[in-house]
């Protein structure tokens, strides 16, 4: 799959709950697993798939994040569904903080440091 997004994916695990509508408006209702946010969208992981194009709602704690699903893969244990948010419907840190929320940048960086530093150390 090519990568489209353009903020940057922040790792996080943290269970959401997410509504949507099928093709018949019957409405349901499920709990997933966030897997990353940026400010423009997400990827989930779930036991159910939900159809590309749906329109859904991703509740966590006292707010919602409102989007479209851009994907469904099955892989390994679960369906993994990456969604856009909505026009105006942005992603901030300021209003949900997921409790394991991980940049992969600063991993870069921090390893970056590590080996600048092994590399000015004179040898022993």
């Amino acid at each position: 799959m090519n990568e489209r997004r353009v903020d940057t994916r922040l790792l996080c695990a943290e269970l959401v709950e997410l509504y949507w509508k099928d093709k018949s408006a019957r409405q349901h209702r499920r709990v997933a697993n966030l897997e990353d946010i940026s400010l423009s969208g997400a990827c989930l992981q779930s036991e159910t798939p939900i159809l590309r194009g749906t329109a859904l709602t991703m509740r966590y704690g006292n707010g919602e994040l409102v989007g479209t699903v851009r994907y469904c893969l099955f892989r390994d244990l679960g369906y993994f569904i990456g969604i856009e948010f909505a026009p105006g419907c942005k992603w901030s840190s300021k209003h949900f903080r997921p409790r394991h929320l991980l940049d992969p940048r600063r991993l870069v960086e921090q390893s970056a440091r590590r080996t600048r530093a092994q590399a000015i150390r004179p040898a022993s």
